[in-house]
């Protein structure tokens, strides 16, 4: 067991490394699009691109508050934190959607203000369509490689901040769109185009929030009915329940209660929960930790069980209600 906690202790250091030099990489890009988009919007008074200008430096502020949350949550546990601070990942991504929450509102509210003013400056030469469509495209580019690393790691803030970047590009296509529009002479296209911006980031926002919610709110991460058929497959076991799971993505947290015979040792009860944590653990690399509660099998603990066991959880080990079960991926 030693050996495997060693092992899962220089996997996490390993997959902290790897999503900052994501965030790093994707840092320096969104600071290039966001300066380049920012700088020609204030040139040719278009209010479309400067506010995709301001959304792409957002974008990069949220990999500054990437890389803070992941120095936090990389952290050790100790006697403050006994289960590590990995959620202070969730936390970051929270604080990326609270930015862009921040930033719709800027943006719409300047998109109303210029709607209602009935007036727009906005110039449209061919240098414009270059810099929105070469920023777009390496937008995409950005999204692709940073949702595919947030799989392939387990990692909330990647996930996170793919969704931010996508929207950003999703915005840039919007403002070309717009830039046609004044280009032949419809010119609250400008205004109404940023409005639109800004409906997209806010909904960017709330998709953030109900992922980190999932891991704050501590709902169940694992299939129950998976785990109960592992813990159960073990010849020792007779019963398996209470069975809870939760943490984030790539930091499982696992508890329940199996029964064994009363005439077991506890060596031998030991060594039954060290099987079942073994395989769980190859069943779901995500998985932190395991804590397995071991009961005798006699009619006095399965009535005491049953008389606790609420709505919530498994009253038999082979009904599994189906919409309480998600897996590390979901």
């Amino acid at each position: 067991m030693a050996i495997m906690q060693q092992s899962r202790t220089f996997e996490m250091s390993d997959r902290v490394h790897q999503i900052r030099r994501v965030l790093l990489i994707i840092l320096l890009l969104n600071i290039s699009v966001a300066a380049a988009k920012l700088i020609y919007g204030l040139i040719t008074s278009s209010i479309s691109m400067q506010a995709d200008g301001v959304h792409s430096f957002f974008d990069g502020a949220g990999n500054i508050v990437g890389l803070i949350g992941m120095a936090v949550a990389s952290r050790p546990a100790d006697a403050g934190h006994p289960y590590g601070h990995g959620k202070f990942e969730t936390i970051a991504s929270v604080v990326i959607g609270l930015i862009l929450l921040a930033t719709a509102v800027n943006i719409g509210r300047e998109a109303i203000v210029t709607l209602m003013s009935g007036t727009s400056s906005a110039q449209v030469t061919w240098l414009s369509f270059v810099v929105m469509i070469v920023t777009m495209c390496v937008n995409m580019g950005v999204t692709l490689y940073e949702r595919r690393a947030g799989k392939r790691l387990n990692s909330e803030i990647l996930i996170a901040d793919a969704s931010h970047t996508l929207s950003d590009a999703m915005v840039s296509a919007g403002v070309i769109v717009g830039l046609v529009l004044v280009s032949i002479g419809i010119a609250a296209a400008d205004g109404i185009i940023a409005l639109a911006v800004s409906l997209i980031i806010l909904y960017t926002a709330w998709t953030i929030f109900r992922r980190a919610a999932v891991t704050l709110s501590d709902k169940s991460r694992l299939s129950l009915e998976s785990v109960m058929q592992i813990a159960c497959g073990n010849p020792g076991v007779k019963e398996c329940h209470r069975i809870r799971t939760r943490g984030m993505p790539g930091e499982v947290y696992v508890d329940f209660h199996i029964l064994v015979d009363a005439s077991m040792s506890v060596q031998e009860a030991h060594g039954i929960a060290d099987d079942i944590e073994s395989a769980l653990k190859r069943e779901f690399p995500a998985i932190a930790d395991i804590v397995i509660h071991i009961e005798p099998d006699t009619d006095d603990q399965r009535t005491k069980d049953l008389e606790s066991i609420d709505d919530t959880e498994v009253p038999d080990a082979k009904q599994v209600d189906a919409e309480d079960t998600t897996t590390p991926d979901q």
